[in-house]
């Protein structure tokens, strides 16, 4: 098997049974593991008899570790980057030691693993694969409510603490007018629970549950909206200045959430 300077190892987002054989033996093998949160990575080192060296390494001292680990790897060190759960670099830590690595030459790699996204999207039925991520949301109302309109052709997911939950839903169901929404908690735990409802029920639901744990959710594309946006005029006008199949689906996209793949289709069978 090839051997590598880096590897980013995706660590389980609860059930510590969804550790891969692989990652196990990676963590075992590099001589130092770069961590979100020594003492949350510890617990699963000693669950899995793994003695390896950890060093800390988050969002609040990233720029000054990647000297550290850049003289590490010159050593001939190998490093590992966990997070505290799910896959580094989506929402957490790592951007910026990979951005220097591959600017130094360093070789790099991801192991597959758990991703709280994907986890949650494998067990939600949508129209097609088409989906925006946004990570976290922004703490401002208006900032929100932009996001939705902008993309509100497109199923959006997103990242979400317990103690925002409800006033996020509040907004969506304000500006989206109670679209359809899922939003899924404590995913691979024991109290995994996911609900998929109108906005208004699904805040009515957790108004009188616990909530714990991290969240993820989708709000599902605002069909209404999507049927009023003119495509074959707005094609046709942007075709009449010039522009090109694929720059007429990437503006499209970009302007008014449409499917850039379908608008593109839609162009060329005419």
């Amino acid at each position: 098997m090839k051997e590598y300077d880096f590897y980013i190892v995706p660590t389980p987002i609860g059930n510590l049974g969804d550790m891969t054989f692989r990652a196990i033996e990676t963590l075992k093998s590099v001589d130092i593991i770069a961590c979100e949160d020594m003492r949350v990575t510890q617990k699963l080192l000693n669950h899995f008899d793994i003695k390896t060296k950890c060093i800390s390494y988050h969002k609040f001292n990233e720029k000054e570790r990647v000297e550290q680990m850049l003289s590490f790897l010159r050593d001939g060190k190998k490093i590992a980057l966990v997070s505290d759960a799910g896959t580094p670099l989506f929402c957490d830590p790592g951007a910026v030691i990979v951005k220097e690595l591959r600017k130094n030459g360093f070789s790099v790699t991801s192991l597959a693993g758990a991703n709280a996204a994907a986890t949650f999207l494998s067990q939600i039925s949508r129209d097609d694969e088409d989906f925006f991520f946004k990570g976290f949301l922004p703490k401002s109302r208006q900032q929100i409510e932009n996001l939705l309109r902008k993309y509100r052709g497109t199923d959006i997911v997103f990242y979400e603490s317990p103690n925002r939950l409800l006033s996020t839903l509040e907004t969506i169901s304000s500006c989206r007018q109670n679209p359809c929404i899922a939003v899924g908690r404590e995913l691979t735990k024991v109290f995994e629970e996911i609900v998929v409802d109108e906005c208004d029920k699904v805040i009515e639901h957790f108004k009188t549950n616990i909530l714990k744990g991290e969240i993820v959710a989708v709000v599902f594309r605002d069909k209404a909206d999507r049927e009023e946006i003119d495509t074959e005029e707005k094609i046709a006008a942007l075709q009449a200045k010039g522009f090109k199949a694929k720059e007429i689906a990437a503006i499209l996209s970009a302007l008014y959430g449409l499917n850039k793949n379908e608008v593109y289709k839609n162009i060329i069978k005419n």
